[in-house]
């Protein structure tokens, strides 16, 4: 029993030293080093950070704004790496410089609008509402040419020279002479089915029970709400995307109606979803259903374009109950 109690202590004592030891050894590095991370760029040592969450921010919000106006984002081929390392405590982060460095690398895209005519471009402006104007102001005008122009989103990596809207206006505007017939560029497609569009709109803001769950057609930008606008009733949702953008139906249903509308609607798909629900996607380049056809919630059924009576690449979306238009935010986005 003796010989146990004395290797018993023998052997916590040893332990105690090697705790012991371990907190010297820990207290001397910490004393003389301090954890930091070692960055590299493109394969070469730029510098030391202390906090590469914060780092990596700074260079995202770079990424996504840009430091110029009219910047939508900046393209960066490569991402910094970070290494946790131990290094003596004089040695000086660089943060600032690092950021700068990433900086140097970066390309800026400039996000802007051109009023094209006859798809040539003509003039620039920074803001789809800007742009927007315009057409507003030549189309009260009844300028001759109102047809033939577009609004054109762009992502370049220079940015144009802007021109005053009422100076556009002015030098576009085309005294009426002859009704023109017009014209478009895109497709047409062969139309398949009936519709009747009602011209009731629910404009009191009171949401209307459709009973059934809607999802996005697309993700985009709205660039124009539903209601009041130029001077009539504006019935849906105008969600802006690149040409070609697949738009996807809101619920399930059957194709009503597929094809060219020469009401300004462009080339139209209206869904039927019972108890007199109808979702419209319009003014698209492309259609990928016909009438008759049972779709299910979320299938392609079209792609975003600029036909009919459209000012730039868009799919114009509406709610409608028993005909009557309701505002499609009560339901989506």
């Amino acid at each position: 029993m003796r010989k146990i109690l004395i290797h018993l202590r023998t052997s916590v004592k040893f332990l105690f030293l090697i705790v012991l030891s371990a907190i010297m050894i820990v207290s001397l590095v910490a004393f003389a080093y301090k954890p930091i991370y070692s960055v590299t760029f493109n394969g070469e040592l730029i510098g030391y950070c202390e906090d590469k969450v914060e780092m990596q921010k700074k260079i995202n919000e770079f990424i996504e704004n840009g430091e110029s106006e009219n910047v939508a984002f900046v393209q960066i081929d490569e991402l910094p790496e970070y290494e946790l390392c131990l290094l003596k405590k004089g040695i000086v982060t660089n943060d600032e410089e690092i950021l700068a460095k990433v900086k140097e690398t970066g390309t800026e895209y400039y996000h802007y609008y051109a009023i094209t005519v006859d798809n040539k471009e003509k003039y620039y402006v920074s803001s789809f509402s800007e742009a927007e104007d315009v057409v507003k102001k030549l189309k009260d005008k009844k300028s001759d040419n109102i047809d033939k122009i577009r609004v054109v989103e762009k992502y370049e990596k220079k940015l144009a020279t802007f021109t005053d809207t009422d100076k556009i206006v002015k030098k576009l505007y085309v005294k009426p002479e002859v009704k023109q017939t017009v014209t478009y560029a895109s497709t047409h497609y062969q139309a398949t089915g009936t519709m009747s569009i009602s011209r009731g709109a629910n404009n009191t803001k009171k949401k209307v029970d459709i009973g059934i769950s809607l999802i996005n057609p697309l993700s985009g930008v709205i660039s124009s709400e539903f209601g009041g606008r130029w001077g009539t009733i504006h019935k849906g949702l105008d969600i802006a995307a690149p040409a070609g953008t697949k738009i996807k139906a809101a619920a399930a249903g059957t194709v009503k109606f597929s094809g060219w509308n020469s009401g300004g609607y462009g080339n139209l798909v209206i869904i039927s979803h019972g108890n007199g629900v109808e979702t419209y996607y319009a003014h698209c380049s492309a259609v990928d259903v016909k009438a008759g056809q049972k779709v299910s919630q979320g299938q392609v059924v079209s792609r975003v374009g600029n036909t009919g009576d459209s000012y730039g690449n868009h799919c114009h979306f509406e709610v409608r109950v028993n005909g009557v238009a309701q505002n499609p935010r009560n339901y989506v986005y």
